[in-house]
């Protein structure tokens, strides 16, 4: 009797494992899947909902210095968030003789540098924007300034 019992037990232990194991199996699947959705979704939602435009950065030039003020800025992307070309409809003042090289920070909508430029050009209408880290690595903005309150235009 006690051997029937063990091999009923045996064979029932193994009927609900084979019931159960393509529910298990499925279950990992859609666990993994929600997981997936769980990391992607916001991060899809978070990419688009900063994406820095064109209009942005050329907001974002006289934000920074009060010597762009009234240039009337238009950028191109180079690199979208990275990379930006930008050319000034006035040239700035004559506060400086060539502005080639000259470096200015960049101001974003929420009054925090989030980059900076540098003129191209001796007039100081072309101009190469970077956004975030890469301002830093080409020399433009310190590490420390990135980030930082700027309530309204740098002077000087």
């Amino acid at each position: 009797m006690e051997t029937r019992l063990e091999v009923l037990g045996d064979r029932l232990e193994e009927a609900a494992h084979r019931d159960l194991a393509p529910r298990r199996r499925l279950r990992r699947r859609f666990a993994a899947a929600a997981v997936t959705l769980a990391v992607l979704v916001p991060g899809a939602a978070f990419a688009a909902a900063h994406l820095i435009s064109n209009d942005d950065v050329a907001a974002s030039l006289p934000q920074g210095t009060l010597w762009l003020a009234n240039t009337e800025p238009a950028c191109t992307t180079v690199t979208q968030d990275v990379e930006y070309h930008c050319t000034l409809g006035k040239a700035p003042g004559d506060e400086v003789s060539d502005w080639t090289g000259t470096v200015e920070p960049t101001v974003d909508a929420s009054k925090h540098v989030n980059g900076g430029c540098r003129s191209l050009n001796a007039a100081g209408t072309e101009w190469q924007c970077y956004i975030g880290q890469k301002a830093v690595d080409e020399q433009i903005v310190g590490a420390s300034l990135l980030g930082q309150y700027a309530p309204s235009p740098g002077v000087g």
